[in-house]
């Protein structure tokens, strides 16, 4: 694997401003382990090894279980999954893969009935930042450290 740019030392300010956004995830009221789905299953989806890397310890930190960590890149097909966790990583999977058919009515409506507003658009900030960072590590070829 041919080494790349390390946007933290040749671009520090924009690492800053996306710490930014993470120290606002950080006080939201999504529940850590439902955070930790969201960053895992948006990082699958984009194939990002270092993400799933860092955050699978933090989520088994926070009482996640390794089945269900197993379980969800195919959490459509898991019963181990809550109705509130179902509907948000529908919304994972849809924002995630935007461009293939948006975010359906349906899945934002039904967020919306369990969430609320606040709790959504946190969740929506959520998904938006970790395909940013999904980007970040993906593009710059990043390697987590065992």
């Amino acid at each position: 694997m041919s080494k790349r740019i390390d946007i933290s030392t040749v671009q520090p300010k924009a690492v800053q401003a996306m710490m930014g956004v993470e120290s606002y995830l950080s006080t939201t009221d999504i529940p850590v382990s439902l955070r930790e789905l969201i960053k895992l299953r948006a990082s699958m989806i984009n194939k990002c090894a270092y993400c799933i890397q860092m955050h699978a310890p933090v989520a088994l930190a926070h009482n996640e279980t390794e089945q269900r960590l197993l379980a969800l890149s195919a959490w459509e097909e898991s019963p181990l999954f809550s109705e509130t966790e179902r509907a948000v990583l529908a919304m994972t999977d849809e924002i995630t893969k935007i461009s293939d058919h948006g975010l359906s009515d349906e899945t934002y409506q039904r967020c919306l009935t369990l969430l609320g507003e606040n709790v959504l658009a946190q969740c929506i900030m959520q998904i938006i930042a970790i395909n940013a960072w999904n980007r970040f590590a993906v593009s710059t070829k990043m390697v987590h450290e065992a």
